[in-house]
């Protein structure tokens, strides 16, 4: 059974107003997975921690344990990654895509290494410092969080029979590459540059990521995006707004 007031470091994924002066906060939290909390009169001008429990900041928050709704206690900042994403449109509308994402996967994800939660603390991290570009870094975020939920797609057999590559289609229904025997109506043709970059992606290998040809990254970009709306079953409404 959970304690009444715990405290844990969260991340915090959306807000939205409750009545006159308060809002709902939902947090992805290190040790406690998503949280739907009330934070009371954070909407008034004179508010102790308004300002921290917003978008893309990393909190270290105190809450108290409630049957449907938590509430929040304390809160301090630790680290404010919207400043550096908020800047800069490319950057914010794809760092938004990684939260809608993460708010919609997480009831689906057992996670209990937490690697959910530090992936995307990296991930908000490097959007903020602007070392790559918006969509390479949600990209390889999308593709790593397909895998932590147990959907990433296979790349190096077919999918379906388990026969060695190259294959050289992608079937997002039969969960990644299939071969010449396996292919289905629908598949989609892919070049094997194509491939090799969700590869990278998958393996946060930079080096090779950054030299890839654009439409090679639009592509892929385009694939895993799909693929995040078909396990959906609904579309990431950011990711329409994403810059590629």
């Amino acid at each position: 059974m959970q304690q009444k007031l715990y405290r844990d470091d969260a991340i915090v994924l959306r807000t939205h107003p409750l009545g006159e002066a308060d809002r709902i906060i939902t947090l992805l939290t290190r040790r406690h997975g998503k949280v739907r909390a009330v934070a009371k009169g954070v909407r008034r001008t004179g508010s102790r921690f308004g300002a921290r429990l917003e978008p893309f900041t990393l909190v270290d928050v105190q809450l108290h344990a409630g049957r449907n709704l938590h509430t929040v206690t304390q809160v301090v900042t630790i680290e404010a990654f919207a400043v550096g994403i908020t800047a800069d449109y490319g950057r914010f509308t794809s760092a938004s895509a990684m939260l809608e994402t993460t708010d919609r996967l997480t009831d689906e994800m057992v996670d209990p290494h937490q690697r959910g939660f530090l992936m995307l603390v990296g991930a908000l991290r490097a959007m903020a410092e602007g070392r790559y570009a918006p969509p390479l870094v949600l990209d390889s975020f999308l593709i790593r969080t397909l895998a932590i939920s147990g959907w990433a797609p296979e790349l190096r057999v077919c999918a379906t029979c388990g026969a060695p590559g190259p294959h050289h289609a992608l079937d997002i229904r039969a969960g990644g590459l299939v071969c010449t025997a396996c292919r289905r109506p629908g598949a989609v043709a892919l070049r094997q540059a194509t491939i090799e970059h969700m590869i990278f992606l998958l393996a946060g290998d930079w080096e090779n990521v950054v030299d890839a040809d654009e439409t090679v990254m639009q592509e892929a970009g385009r694939l895993i995006s799909d693929t995040i709306t078909w396990h959906l079953e609904r579309s990431v409404r950011s990711m329409s707004y994403v810059e590629r």
